[in-house]
C-alpha cells in the first residue's frame, strides 16, 4: 500500500495544484447538490411539485425526493470506482462534473406541477437521481488523487482540500439562496427566483472543467498502468480482498454523514417548525456561519491527524458528537438564536469536522493503490445512503411521531453513533501503518542499492 510522495522542484508544486483542483471541483459539485436540500427544507419543492398534499406530507415527499439522490450515489461510486481503478482517476472526475452540471441546470429549467402535472415530480426525481450518481462518482476520485500526490507525512492536510469543498459548497449554496430571497419578494421567490441558484451553477461548472482538464493521475497509478497490473475486475476484487476496509468505512461514515445532514438540513426544518416561519432564515444563517468556520476547521483537523494520527481524532469526533447531539436540542429549544447557532457550530465545526477533516487520507490509506478507488467509493457511498440520505427524512418522520418532541430523533442518532464509535475502534491507525510500509520499502531500496554497488565493485 503505497502513496506517492512529491519531492523537489516542480514536484513540490504538484500536490498544491492537484489539491486546489480537487477543492474547486468538489466545491462546485456540492454547491449543486446542496441547493436541492436547502430548497426542500424551505418548502419550495413541496409547494411547487407536490401541491396536492398537505404541508407536512408535501415536506416529507420533498425530502423523499431529496433522499433518492443518495440511493444513486453507491451506483455512481461503484461505476467510477471500477473505471477509476482501470483507466484512471481523472476521466471519472470530469464525468462526474458533467453529470452534476447537466442535472442541476435542468432542475433550474424544470416546469412545475401546475404546468405539466405529475411529470414534474417524476422528472425532478430523475434529475435528483442523476445528481446522486454524479456525486457518488466524485468524492473518492477527488480524495484519492489528492492523497496520492501528497508528500509523505502530509496526506491528511492535502487530502482535506477535497473535504473543504463540502463546507465551501454549502457556504456558496446557502449564500446564493439567502441572497436571492433577500432581493425578491416571497411570492417572486416561489414563482421564479428559486431557479437562479441552479442556473448560476453553469458558470461554476465551466470553471471546474477547465481546472480538472489539467489534472494528471499519480505516479503510483501510472506505474500500475505501465506494468499492466491494474485490476481486471476492481469491484469484485475489492469486495473479496478489501472486505474489512469497505465495512469499516461504511460504519465510520454513518454518524459523520447523518450528523452533517441533521445539522445542515433537518435543523432548518426544526427551527422553523418550533419557532414559526418568521425564523425560517435563522437555520440557514446558522449553517452559513458553521460552513464558513468549517472551511478553516477541516484542514486544521486534518493537519493535526498528520501529527497524532487519524484514529484519535475520529474517536474524539464520534464519541463527542454522540454525547453532544441531545444538547443541540436543549440549546435550540431555549429560543435563543445565539445558542441555536452556537449549537450548530459546535456540532459541525468541532465534532463533525474532527472526523471529516482526516477522512480522505484515512479512508484512502485503508486500501491498496490497485483497489483504492473501488474500495473507498463503495464504503463511502453505501455509508451515505444508509445514513446521510435518509437522515432528514427519518428525523422529520420521527419528529412528527413525537408530536414535535425530539426524543425519537435523539434515539435514532444514538444508535448510529454507537455503530460509528465501534467501527472507529476496530479501524487500524493508518498513519503508522503507511509509515511502516514506507520505511520498509526504503530499507529494501537501500539494501538493493548496496547489493548493486557491491556487485559493481567486485566486477
Amino acid at each position: 500500500m503505497t502513496l506517492s510522495a512529491a519531492t523537489t522542484g516542480n514536484a513540490r508544486r504538484v500536490p498544491w495544484r492537484v489539491s486546489l483542483a480537487s477543492f474547486a471541483g468538489t466545491t462546485i459539485e456540492w454547491y449543486d447538490y446542496y441547493i436541492f436540500g436547502l430548497l426542500a427544507a424551505t418548502g419550495v419543492f413541496s409547494r411547487l411539485y407536490f401541491p396536492e398534499q398537505d404541508p407536512a406530507t408535501g415536506l416529507l415527499l420533498a425530502f423523499l425526493t431529496y433522499a433518492v439522490g443518495f440511493v444513486a450515489r453507491p451506483f455512481g461510486g461503484m461505476f467510477a470506482g471500477h473505471y477509476g481503478d482501470k483507466i484512471g482517476r481523472k476521466p471519472m472526475l470530469v464525468l462526474s462534473l458533467l453529470l452534476m452540471g447537466f442535472a442541476t441546470l435542468a432542475m433550474g429549467l424544470l416546469p412545475t406541477y401546475a404546468q405539466i402535472g405529475v411529470w414534474a415530480p417524476i422528472l425532478l426525481t430523475v434529475l435528483r437521481l442523476m445528481q446522486g450518481f454524479g456525486a457518488g462518482a466524485e468524492w473518492a476520485g477527488a480524495a484519492i488523487i489528492s492523497t496520492e500526490h501528497a508528500p509523505e507525512g502530509r496526506r491528511g492536510f492535502f487530502g482535506s482540500f477535497t473535504q473543504m469543498g463540502v463546507p465551501a459548497g454549502m457556504l456558496l449554496a446557502n449564500s446564493s439562496v439567502l441572497a436571492v430571497k433577500a432581493m425578491v419578494p416571497a411570492d417572486a421567490f416561489d414563482a421564479w427566483a428559486w431557479r437562479v441558484p441552479f442556473l448560476l451553477s453553469v458558470l461554476l461548472i465551466v470553471v471546474g472543467l477547465v481546472v480538472r482538464a489539467k489534472l494528471e493521475d499519480s505516479d503510483d497509478f501510472k506505474e500500475l498502468v505501465a506494468k499492466k497490473q491494474t485490476a481486471h475486475n476492481p469491484l469484485g476484487e475489492a469486495l473479496k480482498k478489501e472486505t474489512k476496509g469497505v465495512w469499516l468505512v461504511v460504519g465510520m461514515r454513518l454518524a459523520e454523514n447523518s450528523a452533517f445532514y441533521l445539522y445542515t438540513t433537518f435543523s432548518v426544518v426544526y427551527i422553523m417548525r418550533t419557532f414559526g416561519p418568521e425564523r425560517a432564515n435563522q437555520g440557514s444563517m446558522s449553517v452559513l456561519i458553521a460552513s464558513a468556520i468549517g472551511v478553516i476547521a477541516v484542514p486544521l483537523w486534518a493537519a493535526l491527524s498528520d501529527r497524532i494520527g487519524r484514529k484519535p481524532l475520529y474517536l474524539f469526533g464520534s464519541i463527542g458528537g454522540l454525547l453532544f447531539f441531545p444538547l443541540y436540542f436543549v440549546m435550540t429549544d431555549t429560543g435563543s438564536a445565539l445558542l441555536a447557532t452556537l449549537a450548530i457550530i459546535i456540532g459541525l465545526a468541532v465534532f463533525h469536522n474532527s472526523m471529516y477533516g482526516p477522512q480522505a487520507a484515512f479512508f484512502a490509506e485503508l486500501f491498496s493503490t490497485k483497489l483504492r478507488y473501488s474500495g473507498a467509493s463503495m464504503g463511502y457511498q453505501f455509508g451515505s445512503v444508509l445514513a446521510g440520505g435518509i437522515a432528514p427524512l427519518v428525523a422529520v418522520a420521527l419528529l412528527n411521531a413525537g408530536n414535535g418532541e425530539p426524543g425519537w430523533v435523539i434515539l435514532y442518532f444514538s444508535v448510529i453513533g454507537v455503530i460509528t464509535v465501534a467501527s472507529a475502534i476496530m479501524a487500524p491507525e493508518t498513519v503508522k501503518r503507511v509509515r511502516g510500509r514506507l520505511e520498509a520499502a526504503q530499507a529494501r531500496d537501500s539494501l538493493d542499492s548496496g547489493d548493486a554497488a557491491g556487485k559493481a565493485g567486485v566486477r
